[in-house]
């Protein structure tokens, strides 16, 4: 990996010297000089490693203690890295019985230069979403590897396509010139799984990229590629669970390093447990120590190796990837102490880096209670800066296919943004119509291309930080087949020998076309609008079917119509004068139609109208 190097004194087995004791990996595989916690715990695995004695030859990299666990294959060294050790390579014997039966060139680098004021992703980013098992294959050679389980079909809904890192970088000045930020990868990390391997939630090596998506040397290429273009780069992180297959399964540290039951029991997936505060015990054990999955293992981060091992893992990718952001999987799920203990200790390093948490609950008040510096009363703060915001979500999924009453239709999402108060910071929450996840936004419109242009304003348009799925923007479904594979199609023309290629006008058709445009256009104006990113947002109890709200600062403001009903309306806005009254015009920033007449404006059905007012 990286330059490092794995040395055993002879290219024989170990068992030459001793028939007990051999090294065989270390984890952090190297680090960093230069951060404000200068201490550091290598995992240290191989047979019977406990009893070897172990030295280092470098005054700056200090072996404080040394841990022993329950099963002998483990070490846990806490070292201490001091001003002396700027930039070295320490040597790591091991030695059994006086000889040395193993030694590790332990490599310390120095960080480059500003890597701790790196700016995380924010309102003022758009997040594009992609799976890297679906968006394009750049290299067939890479399609099958050996010792990796499963193999590519493309026929199989849930079987690996063999997309990689090469399809991703082949298409990243589509992905710029489309006009979003920031790209949020799915987890690239090895899932040596039988099967279900290509969603990439079953991690079997934390530190290393899928061989079938390419090597890590490859991943770090991407994101500097990501940086030449001004985008910005967003790991997927898994710490509630593991693969089945990790290498640590058939081995473990000790009992307690996954949680453990009698017979098989899955999480009950009721996150509110963590919040509720007449939860009971049982239940509240089963969320956090169920199994997501019969191949995920339950980790637990109660065991202080655990959580110390996922910290330095996140805090290794942030500054060997240059990443710009996490998301963090199944975020509720893991042990809250530890997650924030997690978000603690990044901010200390990268104090301006964000991380966004999948908090899945349908309720405002349930998912802010995850964000950093909520008001919680029982005083938890996760550090966790961002959430997703799931009620919104699922607001928009009814909005534009209910009837207008009381409670339904367009009214949602006015309900749900006037619950802000619930949040610590609602400008820091990332606003989605669908994800990898969820049946595509099209599926629940009944194909109703003007509904998705809808939401795709009111994403772009509202408080927070919007992301996109891929193949939106060229209207890609799920189909029939509701399955999680068909959420997460392969995107046409990312293969060789597909029939069309969307990634270029030609390949799409007119409708196709047409929403890519609406989309564009709508990103690059976005881009260049601080009242969006940053302005105060104001709206107006919904009417008729009809939704309208202000973004607005000192000096300008955009106003956004959303006419719900299927027949044009003609809309007397004399109720939203304690905006408009500083106003005597706009422009339609979709059409690039001037508005002359604020006073009375005509919005045809199922539209929003974006008016950039002057």
């Amino acid at each position: 990996m990286h330059r490092l190097t794995l040395i055993f004194l002879l290219i024989f087995p170990l068992t030459i010297f001793s028939q007990e004791v051999a090294l065989s990996r270390i984890e952090p595989p190297f680090w960093w000089t230069g951060f404000k916690n200068n201490n550091l715990q290598l995992l240290v695995y191989g047979k019977n490693i406990s009893t070897a004695s172990i030295s280092v030859d470098h005054p700056g990299f200090v072996i404080k203690k040394i841990n022993k666990v329950a099963n002998p294959n483990y070490l846990f060294l806490d070292i201490t890295i001091n001003a002396a050790a700027s930039q070295v390579t320490t040597t790591i014997l091991f030695k059994s019985k006086d000889k040395i039966v193993g030694k590790y060139l332990y490599e310390l680098k120095a960080r480059k230069q500003g890597s701790a004021d790196r700016k995380g992703f924010s309102a003022s980013d758009v997040i594009y979403l992609l799976m890297p098992d679906r968006f394009s294959n750049g290299d067939k050679s890479n399609d099958d590897v050996a010792g990796m389980a499963e193999v590519v079909n493309r026929n199989n809904p849930d079987g690996r396509h063999g997309g990689d890192i090469k399809g991703i970088a082949n298409h990243l000045d589509y992905i710029k010139e489309f006009g979003v930020t920031a790209v949020w990868i799915n987890p690239l990390l090895e899932n040596n799984q039988p099967k279900y391997s290509y969603h990439g939630y079953s991690i079997t090596d934390y530190y290393k990229v899928d061989p079938r998506y390419g090597t890590n040397e490859d991943y770090q290429k991407l994101g500097e590629a990501i940086h030449q273009r001004g985008m910005k780069l967003v790991m997927d992180m898994v710490f509630n669970h593991c693969g089945s297959e990790h290498w640590w399964m058939k081995d473990l540290p000790s009992p307690d390093w996954v949680n453990e039951w009698p017979v098989f029991t899955r999480t009950n997936y009721r996150a509110g447990t963590s919040t509720d505060p007449y939860a009971s015990a049982a239940d509240s054990k089963q969320f956090v120590c169920g199994w997501f999955d019969n191949t995920m293992p339950d980790l637990n981060q109660r065991n202080p190796f655990v959580k110390n091992y996922l910290i330095q893992n996140s805090i290794w990718w942030i500054e060997y990837a240059g990443l710009d952001g996490i998301r963090q999987d199944t975020h509720p799920y893991s042990f809250k102490e530890m997650t924030a203990e997690w978000g603690k200790q990044i901010t200390t390093e990268y104090p301006n880096f964000n991380m966004v948490g999948e908090c899945w609950m349908n309720n405002p008040a349930s998912v802010a209670y995850w964000q950093k510096n909520a008001l919680n009363k029982d005083h938890y703060n996760s550090w966790l800066p961002s959430v997703f915001d799931f009620p919104l979500y699922d607001a928009l999924n009814k909005a534009f296919n209910e009837p207008e009453g009381w409670n339904t239709g367009i009214l949602r999402l006015y309900d749900v943004l006037s619950q802000d108060f619930s949040y610590a910071d609602p400008s820091n929450i990332v606003v989605f119509a669908d994800n990898h996840d969820v049946n595509r936004y099209l599926d629940t419109q009944k194909n109703d291309i003007r509904k998705l242009k809808m939401a795709m304003a009111f994403v772009l348009t509202t408080r927070g930080i919007p992301e996109l799925y891929y193949g939106t923007e060229v209207l890609m479904t799920s189909g029939d087949y509701n399955g999680d594979g068909n959420k997460r199609k392969d995107f046409p023309g990312g293969w060789f020998g597909d029939d069309r290629n969307a990634f270029i006008p030609e390949g799409r058709t007119n409708n196709e076309n047409d929403m890519y445009n609406y989309l564009h256009k709508l990103l690059e104006w976005r881009k260049k609008q601080d009242v969006i990113h940053t302005g105060k947002f104001l709206h107006f109890i919904p009417r008729d079917g009809i939704y309208t709200y202000f973004r607005y600062n000192e000096k300008e403001a955009v106003m956004v119509i959303m006419n719900n009903n299927e027949e044009t309306k003609t809309i007397e806005t004399g109720r939203y004068d304690e905006v408009l009254k500083k106003y005597k015009s706009g422009t339609d920033i979709i059409t690039g139609t001037p508005v002359e007449d604020l006073a009375k404006l005509i919005v045809p059905g199922k539209t929003a109208m974006i008016v950039e007012l002057k």
